[in-house]
């Protein structure tokens, strides 16, 4: 291989880095209103797909698919508080005692994961004009049918986490990266 190539290959390696890194940015300021993460997920993920196509977009392009995307989008994020609340709960109930809670305590964590998997799959399925319930249907299927993919998205959350819990700065641009590996995940999921 010649030398010209592999340079070509690691700015090309870099230049999708960056993009993640700068999608994070644009994913963590179109989520600020807290129920509108799905739909800057999906905006995102769009985004990146493009990128990787060679195909224009920018700023403009993400708004636009934020624009289309927040419409069912919203409810899937309010859904998703909904659900943290729940667990929550859940597991102040644990805490306090209940006869059986550490394995309902549990089982709510672990329903909680599968879900933050499938909201990552179906904003990488996420297309304009496409409802989020079948999208969302679709992405739980994605979820329990590819243990593997599902396992990556959670790691990647994971590690998202952790970059807050280290240096909450840290965490806006994984974000983007988070939203590559939902489309890589997804793009796997498509060629098996």
């Amino acid at each position: 291989m010649s030398l010209a190539r592999t340079d070509s290959r690691a700015r090309g390696r870099f230049a999708l880095f960056a993009e993640c890194l700068l999608t994070g940015v644009w994913i963590a300021l179109a989520a600020l209103p807290l129920v509108t993460y799905p739909a800057a997920l999906a905006a995102g993920t769009r985004h990146l797909r493009r990128h990787l196509a060679h195909e224009p977009g920018g700023w403009r392009e993400f708004t636009a698919d934020f624009k289309a995307a927040v419409r069912g989008g919203w409810l899937v994020g309010l859904a998703g508080w909904a659900a943290v609340a729940v667990v929550w709960t859940d597991l102040r109930v644990v805490r306090a005692g209940l006869p059986g809670g550490p394995l309902v305590g549990a089982v709510g964590v672990l329903a909680l994961v599968g879900a933050a998997a499938a909201l990552l799959r179906a904003a990488a399925l996420w297309r304009p004009g496409v409802s989020w319930r079948p999208l969302m249907a679709r992405a739980g299927r994605h979820t329990v049918r590819d243990p593997a993919g599902s396992f990556l998205l959670v790691g990647g959350l994971a590690v998202t986490v952790c970059s807050a819990w280290f240096s909450t700065p840290l965490a806006v641009p994984v974000l983007g990266t988070v939203a590559a590996a939902a489309v890589a995940v997804e793009e796997r999921h498509r060629h098996r």
